[in-house]
């Protein structure tokens, strides 16, 4: 537990202060360096324009990391007033917001962020909206789940008897008993984020040229897997490890919220 909590530590501190670290600047070029193999100078090598790997991607640690964070924020933030207005907002709003949810879920997560983020062209901002868009319906469920599971207890009868309205219930009853499943929930969409990011970066929607992101770095390598395959292999262990870390963080946090739960 400590040791994957310590891994998730260090990749939340390459995204705050990995640029601070970078030994060159992520995006000069240096064609005379081009594929160059690791060395003092380019401790994991150099790309196809000579630009250091090692800097892209304690560059790219912000970009995936960061992106990832903030679509998970905006998806948490949106699945649950989903939720709680299924759960308060009586039989039609709960029917229209879970036939909502469950069209959205219909649809594979990534081939519909493809197909939006195709539609509104490549960029950072159709990328964000694209992974939003397919990444709240789960804590919808969740939030909705919970919220009806606590209509029947006495504390929230009594509030609702005493003519409290449904934002001041949902706000002081409703999200304290919320919160930890949903973060436990926040940790795998976190994950997600950051593949789906990383998938559209390497099918072109992503973030944009020249700037760094493991997505993109993936892109640009694979010409080149063969005769230099170490240009992908380091930005895929990126985030192969950073998602594995992610979501065994995400399991202990289960467990031990599962674990509290069973002593009360």
């Amino acid at each position: 537990m400590r040791s994957v909590l310590a891994l998730v530590v260090v990749f939340v501190a390459l995204a705050l202060f990995g640029p601070m670290l970078a030994p060159h600047d992520p995006t000069q070029i240096n064609i005379p360096n081009r594929l160059s193999a690791p060395s003092g100078d380019w401790v994991l090598g150099t790309d196809a324009l000579g630009r250091d790997i090692l800097s892209r991607l304690l560059h790219g640690a912000r970009w995936s990391l960061g992106l990832a964070f903030l679509v998970s924020i905006i998806g948490l933030i949106i699945g649950t007033l989903a939720g709680l207005v299924a759960a308060l907002g009586g039989k039609l709003a709960d029917w229209i917001v879970m036939r909502t949810t469950d069209t959205f879920l219909a649809f594979p997560d990534l081939i519909a962020a493809v197909v939006i983020a195709g539609i509104l062209g490549a960029g950072t901002g159709s990328l964000i909206f694209a992974l939003t868009v397919t990444g709240w319906m789960r804590y919808a469920r969740v939030a909705r789940g919970i919220g009806l599971s606590l209509q029947t207890r006495g504390y929230v009868v009594q509030a609702r008897v005493a003519g409290l309205s449904p934002f001041v219930i949902a706000r002081w009853h409703y999200l304290p008993s919320l919160l930890p499943s949903l973060m436990v929930v926040w940790t795998g969409m976190f994950a997600r984020a950051i593949l789906g990011i990383s998938a559209l970066g390497f099918l072109g929607f992503g973030v944009q040229p020249p700037m760094p992101e493991w997505g993109t770095m993936l892109l640009d390598a694979r010409i080149h897997m063969r005769s230099t395959p170490l240009q992908m292999i380091w930005p895929g262990l990126a985030v192969v490890i950073c998602v594995l870390a992610i979501n065994l963080a995400g399991d202990a946090l289960r467990d031990a919220l599962a674990e509290q739960e069973h002593e009360r």
